[in-house]
């Protein structure tokens, strides 16, 4: 796999798990599509689109409302296990509706995934600020 990059790696993936925590500790854990900002790539934003849900009162903003402790996990598998590596981003998160941060989220996010000329962007924005990263690889 040559040199491994755990922030590119991370940066690179089209999908991460967002753990948060819900009342009472229980972990909640969802996929998510995401990018990365900043000079140091120490930054990390998420937002709620308009793909199909349940309520646009989801509940990782909530838990987020009540503890901003997350993390983003983003893993490869392959079946040739020397290319096995996972990366994860514990952080701080904020839920911002408008703003600076929302507007640079949301066109990076458009950025990253084609997906967004169609589908619609217009939810809260979830801002991570990093403050640890971990890594493994084969």
């Amino acid at each position: 796999m040559g040199d491994f990059d755990p922030k590119a790696n991370f940066s690179r993936s089209p999908v991460a798990r967002l753990a948060t925590v819900a009342p009472g500790g229980l972990p909640h854990l969802v996929p998510v599509v995401f990018t990365v900002a900043g000079d140091t790539g120490d930054v990390i934003y998420t937002a709620v689109d308009a793909k199909p849900k349940t309520t646009r009162r989801l509940r990782r903003l909530a838990n987020i409302d009540d503890n901003p402790r997350v993390t983003l996990l983003v893993d490869h598998y392959a079946d040739d296990w020397t290319q096995l590596w996972w990366v994860r981003a514990d952080g701080l998160a904020t839920v911002h509706t408008d703003g600076d941060a929302v507007d640079l989220g949301r066109r990076l996010l458009r950025a990253k995934y084609p997906q967004y000329q169609s589908v619609s962007l217009d939810g809260p924005v979830i801002e991570v600020a990093v403050q640890r990263w971990s890594s493994w690889h084969y």
